[in-house]
């Protein structure tokens, strides 16, 4: 085992060894337990092999910050990256990559084949592996895992979850053997403060010693209305007693960007930090912005002068490395956040501060999960600088001080399978396997491997049904079965309704002195006939027949509903391979595939990496992009790649080539809407220019603060929808079939739109 220059915690060691072992092993440990020491144990032994290790995270921030890292420790040369518009040193023996790069190249698309791609490779940290809970991107790693070949060693790092068993278990049947290290230990224990309004100059411990809510907190007043909008901020009060217990630094977690950015300039007259800091700010601040002129005027500067940030998507990606950078060296003392900080970024504090345990959805308030509480709160506590890390949660009316005690005091929520076919994943299985193999490798999903515990209340369900109807079963005294019973019945059904009928016809001609008709005759004989019959079943003058009927008839009602249920559970057992259908039934309905292979056009989507790959392949075929230039081009592919936005945003004019290029665009989402809904598949079809007009203007040319001024919107938001479009015209520089004049147009783009700010990471 390679030796460490400190002692290894026991999980550390026991992860390392299964390692030696030549094992794959899925490590579970709460937030800065570290579980990085593990990933550094398999490069040393991937060094010293001469073998290639490959470091996935999920996001290209983590991913630039692992490179800056390994570089430093093993040496530049040693230490590859790979994200969606970065490759530097692609064949070294380190290779960092976000994780939807590693599924790419085991698809053997853009990157070459997958023999030349996992060449040398010994082993494959996936790191927070827990995203695959993630709503948008989990089907990644499942794919991963599933695909990645069974010699390579996994080894899976993730955030505590409830099922790491079922996890593990699941690795261990689709690729190799695998171990589970879970460890709920944490080398910074964390103590829970709570801030209630009504006693602002204390934080009061949330919890007695003994595990139960403090009762010295009080919940806070419900306020409605206009009341609530100008609802005191107590944001200073917090940081207040925070500085005054030695507390600091802090991340301050906060839903909102806006109050990300309120809550900075509230506290900027706390004097947090030295004279002696500051100066060491001014000078930072100085030589990181000669290196990054684009920054020279922000508006945030005099806030970190006075020790104080916001961290959030609505800013520049080089302004919030800064922001880490000052944090990290100690500098700043509070950073207010939204919860994206606590995924993965190296940021450690002394506390964290978490504004509310609600947040606010499309579908209203709803209380933060057991696992995002977890992610926030584990930030507190820097490993070898504090004793014990501090969780302040201030009290809000969307919430009771026994939720807070109750969220604190949850386990952490199981991983849940995100996997969900889409056109790329069928087009890339039936163009290396048959349709029964695809069919194997879809089995393989996580999701079908814990659809048991998904069905879990369908299946109680049906087991309930089955208990009730086993209850029910009725013992006849005379041995009849149910059919003879429900012959009966039927025979009584039809006597009562003849006789009723009889009995009127003979009022009617009675009434008219008339004799009976022979058919009347007749029909009062064969209704005679049935009562006869009738009095030769048993059931006629048995004392439970009612009984028995009634039982029969809720039975058949029981039989009704576990029919449904079993269909049910049937569909969603096999809800992965449905959906794997349905798309294929759009592909063969569309052209893209034949006889189960994927037909030219069918090769170039399987290339494409988005939210709906058929309907850019569609776009690219229809030939509406031939002689757009570079700047409408990015503009039309900017509206595609433009998911809805929440807010209302003002309309910014678009070029008329661009308005009838969408126009056209929007007869091809017609016609795919109506095979897509003739199949039931559900995949976005994007058509919002809210950016083009921006992207226009940035591509033939325009200054930065030309873009900025035109709309107001974060910066960090049309930086990160630029590189969305750079990130669609590199793949049609990379993709088969695309016309000659569409890549040059393309590369061209790319070169315009990459400028700074842009192109900072």
């Amino acid at each position: 085992m390679y030796e460490f220059p400190f002692e290894l915690d026991d999980f550390q060691k026991d992860a390392c060894q299964f390692i030696d072992e030549g094992k794959s092993v899925v490590v579970c440990a709460p937030t800065g337990a570290g579980k990085t020491v593990i990933a550094q144990h398999a490069i040393h032994r991937a060094l010293e092999q001469g073998k290639r290790i490959f470091y996935t995270t999920p996001l290209k921030a983590l991913s630039n910050q692992k490179y800056y890292d390994f570089g430093e420790k093993y040496g530049q040369d040693k230490v590859g990256l790979l994200t969606g518009d970065t490759s530097i040193n692609r064949n070294a023996q380190i290779v960092v990559m976000t994780t939807e790069v590693f599924r790419n190249m085991l698809y053997g698309t853009n990157f070459g084949s997958v023999t030349d791609n996992m060449k040398e490779v010994r082993y494959v940290v996936l790191d927070e592996v827990h995203y695959m809970n993630d709503e948008q991107r989990g089907t990644v790693w499942e794919e991963s895992i599933i695909y990645c070949p069974t010699n390579v060693q996994i080894i899976a790092l993730s955030a505590t979850v409830a099922n790491a068993q079922e996890l593990t278990d699941w690795i261990n049947t689709v690729h190799s053997k695998t171990e589970l290290v879970d460890t709920d230990f944490r080398p910074v224990p964390l103590r829970f403060y709570y801030f209630d309004s009504s006693q602002p100059t204390k934080l009061l411990p949330l919890l007695t010693p003994s595990g139960q809510l403090n009762k010295k907190i009080k919940p806070e007043k419900r306020v409605f209305g206009r009341k609530f909008q100008n609802k005191k901020s107590y944001v200073k009060e917090v940081i207040r007693n925070l500085r005054e217990n030695d507390m600091l630094p802090a991340i301050y977690f906060t839903f909102s960007r806006k109050k990300c950015d309120e809550q900075m300039e509230k506290c900027a007259s706390l004097d947090l930090i030295t004279k002696g800091e500051r100066a060491q700010i001014q000078q930072f601040i100085d030589e990181y912005i000669a290196e990054n002129p684009h920054l020279y005027n922000n508006k945030h500067i005099e806030y970190l002068l006075c020790g104080v940030a916001s961290h959030h998507a609505g800013l520049l990606p080089a302004w919030k490395n800064l922001v880490e950078k000052l944090f990290q060296k100690g500098l700043i003392k509070v950073v207010f956040a939204t919860e994206t900080l606590a995924a993965g970024i190296n940021m450690p504090a002394r506390s964290t501060v978490i504004s509310s345990t609600s947040k606010r959805t499309d579908g209203g308030h709803r209380m933060l999960t057991a696992s995002e509480f977890l992610q926030m709160s584990g930030r507190a506590g820097r490993r070898g600088m504090d004793e014990v890390g501090y969780v302040t949660i201030v009290g809000t009316q969307f919430q009771s001080p026994e939720e807070v005690a109750e969220l604190v005091l949850s386990d952490a929520n199981p991983l849940e399978s995100r996997f969900s076919p889409s056109y790329s994943m069928v087009l890339n299985l039936l163009q290396r396997f048959s349709l029964d193999e695809a069919k194997e490798l879809i089995l393989k999903s996580f999701g079908y491997f814990s659809s048991g515990s998904r069905l879990q209340p369908l299946l109680k369900t049906q087991e309930q049904i089955k208990n009730e109807i086993k209850a029910r079963e009725f013992v006849c005294p005379y041995k009849l079965c149910d059919d003879k019973l429900s012959e009966y019945d039927k025979l009584r059904h039809i006597y009562v309704q003849n006789r009723q009928t009889y009995k009127k016809i003979c009022k009617q001609e009675r009434s008219k002195n008339r004799p009976l008709s022979p058919e009347a005759v007749k029909f009062g004989k064969e209704t005679k006939a049935m009562l006869e019959k009738m009095h030769s079943f048993k059931c006629d003058t048995c004392k439970l027949y009612k009984k028995h009927s009634k039982n029969v008839e809720v039975l058949a009602r029981f039989s009704v509903r576990l029919k449904k249920l079993d269909k049910e559970i049937e569909k969603q057992r096999d809800i992965f391979w449905n959906k794997f259908l349905a798309h294929r039934n759009v592909l063969i309905d569309m052209g893209y595939l034949k006889d189960d292979y994927p037909t030219a056009q069918g090769i170039t989507t399987s290339q494409i990496r988005s939210e709906n790959e058929l309907f850019i392949a569609e776009i690219i075929f229809s030939n509406v992009l031939d002689g757009l230039t570079p700047a409408q081009l990015a503009a039309v592919v900017c509206a595609i790649t433009t998911e809805d936005l929440r807010i209302d945003i003002p309309y910014l004019p678009i070029s008329e080539t661009v308005r009838k290029t969408l126009n056209l665009i929007r007869n091809i989402r017609r016609k795919l809407e109506k095979v897509q809904s003739k199949y039931s598949v559900e995949a976005p079809m994007y058509i919002n220019p809210y950016f083009s007009s921006l992207i226009e203007l940035w591509v033939e040319g325009a200054e930065w603060e030309t873009i900025t001024e035109q709309i107001d919107i974060g910066e960090g938001d049309i930086v990160r929808s630029f590189k969305r479009v750079v990130d669609v015209l590199r793949q049609f520089t990379t993709i088969e079939h695309v016309p000659e004049a569409i890549v040059f147009t393309a590369r061209e783009a790319i070169d315009k739109i990459l400028r700074e700010p842009v192109d900072v990471d």
